[in-house]
């Protein structure tokens, strides 16, 4: 496995003197003012009058309609929800000029097909592990996210090049650039989204939020064990893995964790896990989501909804009130 570094870079080789950043949302924002910092001239793409565009005028960056944006430009970060990004790419193909590359920090649209590049122009893949604010406080820190980086079609020659420069500029190759291939990248970010991350964390707390109360435990007594302490556990993962999380929690948390664990998520778990895997690699779940999105979002409204108004959700926001240093976390992460 090869981890690039700032010494792997060579901007010479890269080509990239020009950069349009498509969107100014958490990453979009970030990764703009990371480039401009580090001397790279970014125009900014977006809807002209839009709140966004106020906010890219007020952060210093130049700001022009989309397709205005993309003509002329070396890379064309595409920094859109996934869902929007077919319809921009149909605005701004046209001014794409050819031995330019396009860039994605989520390889969802090219991996299924619903962009696609002409022959002449570079496909490429840079994508932060980490939300865009802390993109950002990193780099402004003099440290950097790591990222990943792959190459979907290689039309100058210099496609690597230019996703590492990139990486560079955003300040990657500080923490670490790993290659990988768009299929992977998508893959592999979707399991870990629906099984583990969001689909199976939040569900796994519901359900012991469920279990706690149909007990006839107090609703309050509950969130604390199944939803609050969980930050606690997901922090000393997150620092140190399992070895940092063992050392920190008592030994009958550990002898539980042990034993009952794998009761709870076990092999009929993992096959479950594996039909998701299956229906992402086949194209079944960017089918159904693409349908959806096209058909008003109905079910996803609902089910929505239906999550907010869980009984969890109001215990919380009572009990969350009351937390004065919640707040100042937020505002320490924004």
């Amino acid at each position: 496995m090869k981890i690039y570094v700032e010494s792997d870079v060579e901007q010479g080789k890269a080509g990239v003197s020009r950069i349009a950043v498509i969107g100014y949302g958490s990453q979009g924002r970030a990764h703009a003012l990371n480039l401009r910092d580090s001397g790279i001239d970014v125009t900014v793409g977006l809807r002209p009058g839009g709140p966004s565009w106020q906010r890219a005028e007020a952060d210093g960056i130049k700001v022009a309609p989309p397709a205005r944006a993309a003509a002329g430009a070396d890379i064309v970060a595409i920094l859109v929800p996934d869902m929007a990004a077919p319809r921009v790419w149909r605005d701004i193909e046209s001014s794409v000029k050819p031995g330019a590359a396009i860039l994605f920090a989520h390889g969802f649209n090219i991996h299924y097909g619903s962009i696609q590049a002409p022959d002449s122009i570079d496909v490429i893949l840079v994508a932060p592990k980490g939300p865009g604010a802390l993109v950002r406080r990193q780099y402004e820190e003099g440290r950097g996210v790591p990222c990943l980086m792959a190459v979907a079609q290689d039309a100058t020659g210099r496609a690597k090049a230019r996703a590492l420069a990139y990486a560079h500029g955003i300040g990657g190759t500080r923490g670490g650039v790993l290659e990988t291939t768009f299929a992977e990248e998508t893959e592999t970010d979707l399991f870990g989204e629906q099984a583990v991350l969001c689909g199976g964390v939040t569900e796994l707390v519901t359900q012991g939020f469920e279990t706690l109360v149909e007990a006839g435990y107090q609703p309050e007594v509950a969130y604390f064990e199944c939803m609050h302490e969980l930050k606690l556990i997901v922090d000393l993962l997150h620092e140190g893995g399992l070895a940092k999380m063992h050392q920190f929690v008592s030994d009958t948390a550990k002898y539980g964790d042990l034993t009952r664990g794998p009761r709870v998520v076990d092999e009929s778990t993992r096959e479950r896990m594996r039909t998701v895997l299956k229906e992402i690699q086949d194209g079944t779940f960017a089918r159904e989501w693409r349908a959806e999105y096209e058909a008003g979002m109905p079910r996803y409204k609902a089910m929505m909804a239906a999550d907010m108004a869980h009984p969890i959700e109001q215990v919380g926001r009572e009990l969350r009130a009351r937390m004065s240093w919640l707040r100042t976390e937020q505002q320490d992460a924004a």
